[in-house]
């Protein structure tokens, strides 16, 4: 049986990825009417694997008999200055939800939740590459500066980017 403090945390993690979906969903549609087609499929996919995230928290807390409260999703950004700002805020946005791991992942083992910490040790490594990926991507941006059609080839390649 899951402690009512875990099944609060995982509750509110549930939330904080069903806002990172909804967060990258509204940086696709950004990079779509800016007519940055591979960008906006990059985060689609990011979109959906952060959906799935949630998804995962709320099978964990059905399968230990905890109860999935859900709240509202508070209302994302919509507007940014350059493809490379929303990178750099989807890094900042990694970065937060890496701290809100860590922390689940230390309520887990204070509370001896054998089956979350289990569960965390997925959401621990996921974490490593979703920050990695991102600052690998800010990265190419810098080195592209202005250049548009680097920065066309750029959107190309991460509109390859497959489920």
């Amino acid at each position: 049986m899951i402690s009512n403090k875990m099944q609060k945390a995982l509750n509110d993690q549930i939330n904080a990825e069903m806002f990172s979906s909804y967060l990258y969903l509204s940086m696709a549609a950004y990079f779509e009417a800016e007519n940055w087609i591979g960008f906006a499929n990059w985060m689609k996919l990011q979109s959906e694997e952060e959906y799935s995230h949630a998804m995962k928290f709320y099978k964990h807390l059905v399968d230990v008999e905890g109860r999935v409260l859900l709240a509202a999703i508070e209302k994302p950004k919509i507007e940014w200055e350059s493809p490379l700002q929303i990178f750099e805020e989807a890094h900042k946005h990694e970065l937060y939800i890496t701290d809100r791991i860590n922390k689940l992942v230390e309520l887990a083992t204070e509370e001896k939740d054998y089956p979350t910490q289990l569960l965390l040790h997925y959401f621990v490594t996921e974490q490593v590459e979703e920050v990695t990926t991102v600052a690998q991507i800010i990265h190419k941006f810098k080195l592209i500066g202005d250049n548009n059609s680097t920065l066309y080839l750029l959107d190309r390649e991460l509109g390859m980017r497959a489920k």
